[in-house]
């Protein structure tokens, strides 16, 4: 008889925690996963997937205004929210059936329920029956952090209810300033909501380039987005069916919704992580992990937000299978956290890789910066006021290429590709070698010869 009931518990049926299970039973492990809501976690239910389905649909609008440019006459035209949202949750159901068969197809086998620790082997289901692992993997993700409770804290609604709205407000505040506080108001802004944005800091997407941070928001602007940074929501009356958002600067905002989108936090909590001796990052919140992703507990692991290292889908599954490689596949990989692209589908989209700017001048002694700020070729016909801001950050001594940064059209597209180069350590050289490919806007990127600026960091006497 065997010792434990499977060699491998996983709770939480998202990305990384699937990607896990399938690839530990395909080496032969006995693997049980639970999950208590959907499969397919905050990506694929409420998150990536169907966000990105939101903001392709509101882009219609401006492919709409901009046809004219192109001898096309459109008629009056109109948009349902309901038919979004109804065509949305089929296809997010979809995913959701295509997830739980390839775990199934796998050998490993789903339970929908809530699973919690009471010792470093054992497991209690909200059935009631109790299962016992050889190995734990806590996958359970990240959740809204709404932050310190205001006067009106329970009027407000998150990123997961935004996609459920009965209907589309005329008005919405969104607090917050990074990936999905401007997503959304790209996304409401396209289907026609007066949108305004509030953010306690100097300026929005802290963390990323300086010089795409302030050609994302005058974008935003151009478009008829407010935004108003300095301040914080204070407090939310709601009067019927309106709301009055109160900021700390004493001024004052009327509108149907009001959305915070100030950050996430790990789902640490009622998994019984005393009971089972697993630490808690004193310096994120999350489970504290190794390399290797184990956790203080040698037979317990953790993968994905609930770590709260780096917080996407991609990295999630790429942890996932690392740890299922070195635990059942008996080769020991460890994830590559540096040079991670990301992107925000915010309007104008966003894409980088590598390092800033800022943090590439302190951390190398001479920086060269590559920066063009164009119009796009469609605008000339279609007339819309916007531009793309591309921006190279190089080692002014090595010629390696250290940082990219796009913002515009399909930066996130191009961005999968450059980021390949940036982690083969490409240089500059290489870049100018590459035959542009024209007519693009990609082929800014092997065609900037001078740079914009020089930094030369000078030494300490």
């Amino acid at each position: 008889m065997a010792e434990f009931d499977v060699d491998l518990f996983v709770i939480g049926g998202g990305s990384g925690g699937v990607r896990a299970a399938r690839i530990a039973a395909n080496y032969g492990a006995r693997v049980m996963v639970a999950e208590e809501y959907r499969m397919g976690g905050t990506c694929v239910i409420r998150g990536c997937v169907p966000k990105k389905l939101f903001v392709i649909g509101s882009h219609v609008h401006d492919e709409i205004e901009d046809a004219a440019g192109f001898g096309w006459r459109i008629g009056q035209v109109s948009f349902d929210w309901a038919t979004l949202v109804a065509n949305k949750d089929k296809e997010i159901a979809r995913l959701e059936a295509a997830y739980t068969t390839n775990v199934e197809k796998s050998g490993a086998k789903i339970v929908k329920t809530r699973a919690v620790l009471e010792d470093a082997h054992t497991l209690r289901l909200a059935t009631g029956e109790k299962v016992t692992a050889k190995y734990i993997l806590i996958a359970t993700g990240g959740a809204p952090n709404h932050g310190p409770a205001v006067p009106g804290i329970e009027h407000v609604i998150s990123s997961n209810e935004a996609f459920h709205l009965k209907e589309l407000p005329k008005r919405i505040v969104i607090q917050g300033g990074g990936y999905i506080a401007l997503e959304f108001a790209g996304i409401f802004n396209g289907y026609g909501s007066d949108v305004t944005v509030i953010y306690r800091g100097d300026n929005i997407l802290r963390g990323f380039d300086e010089d795409v941070r302030k050609h994302v928001r005058a974008e935003m602007e151009k478009k008829g987005i407010t935004i108003i940074t300095g301040c914080t929501v204070a407090k939310v009356d709601k009067h019927g069916r309106d709301f009055t958002a109160h900021l700390s600067s004493g001024s004052s905002i009327g509108s149907d919704q009001v959305m915070f989108a100030i950050g996430r936090h790990p789902n640490v909590g009622h998994l019984g992580l005393e009971a089972a001796g697993v630490a808690i990052n004193p310096a994120n919140g999350g489970i504290q992990v190794d390399a290797w992703s184990k956790t203080s507990v040698d037979n317990i692991y953790a993968v994905g937000d609930v770590t709260h290292r780096t917080n996407l889908t991609p990295v999630a599954i790429r942890e996932g299978h690392a740890f299922a490689d070195t635990v059942f596949g008996r080769r020991q990989v460890a994830v590559d956290h540096a040079t991670i692209p990301t992107a925000v589908f915010s309007q104008p989209e966003v894409g980088t890789v590598g390092l800033t700017e800022q943090e590439a001048r302190a951390q190398f002694s001479h920086v060269d910066i590559y920066k063009t700020d164009f119009r796009p070729i469609k605008a000339t016909m279609s007339g819309r006021d916007t531009r793309v801001l591309m921006k190279l950050v190089v080692d002014g001594v090595s010629d390696r290429v250290l940082g990219c940064h796009i913002v515009g059209d399909c930066a996130a597209e191009i961005t999968q590709a450059v980021a390949i180069a940036v982690k083969m350590k490409a240089t500059k050289a290489d870049f100018d070698a590459t035959v542009a490919l024209h007519p693009t806007a990609s082929e800014e990127l092997v065609t900037m010869r001078t740079p914009t600026a020089r930094h030369v960091r000078q030494a300490a006497e």
